[in-house]
């Protein structure tokens, strides 16, 4: 809302314009006019300007300089800003600064300022428009407050999921008799947005376990919350049914019934111990197949592709059975390895196929040699996420 002050210089303005008095023009305009020296001492001073502050035109004129009315920072700044910038180029425009009022209060206005100099360059006055700034300031005010409330907003969010994702992703791999497991996660770009890759590693029952390994569409807390929902599905469904196809087809049937549209694929692993031979069972849904190496032998993919969980209708899903001896190795891995990209290129399966097969010892030393090449091969920034589970 004007205040009174604006209010009377508008009128005051409106009136000399239908009188058409350029002395009542330049007096009642609706901006300050302020003349000073060269060393800042006002020697001419509209009405409008006097309406504003409150000051009298013998308060002004002769005595006081430009800078006198400041507060102490504008008065900085006019010193090694706005009175350099002046002398130098001739002009200043679209300056911020406060004048202090009569009353003390701070008037927010926005100053133009020219430089007239004589035939020799000698400065012989400075003129000054002022603008008043009120309802700028208010408005840059409340845009920043918008701003930073949603910047907290945002910050809460961010939190929330990447409190979420840290349920979501086991600290370490549990241990096994009889079986190696190590895992290694790693968030796209700077770690900061949370995304849609987990795995889990999980036991049934005496001497049967669960490996799970997914990827769901997009990053955020919705993603992260599609997560936690495939994540505890395929941990509820697998203590009921032994075959990983039944529990990829329970997880879809939740993923279409769920109030969201983003899929995910998964890969499961069912490990069991009979006679103290471990077999594996494989089902895959819209994901990359596991490799399989065995001892002396090149990695090779194993098990057949389902289709994506939560996308389509009628999806199927099959088990297939790997017998594992030792010193055999199943690595499961997200598509944020295949996929990583160097100017232009996959870093793809075949170079993974090859960093299985270089690396034969424990399975820490696998994991940790894939996630190393590949963050090599993206100069260390990872444009999707990375998540790999060796056994």
């Amino acid at each position: 809302m004007a205040s009174p002050q604006l209010d009377d210089a508008d009128a005051a303005f409106h009136d000399a314009l239908l009188q058409d008095d350029p002395a009542l023009l330049y007096d009642r305009a609706p901006c300050g006019y302020l003349s000073t020296t060269p060393d800042g001492v006002v020697v001419r001073v509209n009405e409008t300007f006097l309406v504003w502050t409150g000051y009298r035109r013998e308060d002004l004129v002769g005595r006081r300089r430009f800078i006198d009315l400041l507060p102490v920072g504008g008065r900085i700044y006019h010193e090694t800003h706005y009175a350099p910038t002046l002398h130098m180029q001739g002009t200043a425009r679209e300056i911020a600064l406060e004048v202090v009022c009569a009353d003390g209060r701070r008037l927010p206005v926005l100053v133009n300022s020219v430089l007239d100099r004589d035939g020799d360059g000698t400065p012989l006055v400075i003129r000054t428009a002022v603008f008043d700034a009120t309802e700028r300031r208010r408005y840059e005010r409340e845009v920043l407050a918008a701003k930073r409330r949603a910047e907290e907003s945002e910050t809460r969010a961010l939190q929330l999921a990447q409190t979420l994702q840290q349920t979501l992703i086991p600290p370490t791999p549990p241990h096994i008799p009889g079986l190696d497991v190590a895992a290694a996660y790693r968030p796209a770009g700077d770690g900061r947005h949370v995304g849609g890759d987990f795995y889990d590693v999980f036991q049934v029952s005496t001497d049967d376990w669960v490996v799970a390994l997914g990827d769901v569409q997009g990053k955020g807390a919705e993603a992260a919350a599609v997560t936690a929902l495939a994540r505890y599905t395929v941990r509820a469904a697998s203590v009921d049914h032994d075959s990983p196809s039944d529990v990829l087809h329970i997880l879809d049937r939740v993923l279409h019934q769920a109030e969201t549209d983003r899929f995910c694929t998964v890969v499961l692993v069912r490990l069991r111990r009979v006679e103290g031979e471990w077999c594996a069972t494989v089902a895959c849904g819209g994901h990359p197949l596991p490799l399989l190496r065995r001892r002396g032998q090149h990695p090779v993919p194993v098990g057949e592709h389902g289709a994506l969980l939560g996308a389509l209708p009628g999806a199927t899903f099959t088990d297939t059975e790997v017998p594992l001896e030792p010193g055999d190795a199943l690595v499961l891995y997200t598509d944020g390895v295949t996929e990583g990209r160097r100017l232009g290129h996959f870093y793809g399966t075949s170079r993974l196929v090859a960093v299985v097969d270089e690396h034969r010892g424990p399975a820490a030393d696998v994991t940790d040699a894939i996630l190393a090449d590949v963050m090599t091969y993206q100069s260390g920034d990872a444009r999707d996420d990375i998540a790999v589970v060796t056994v």
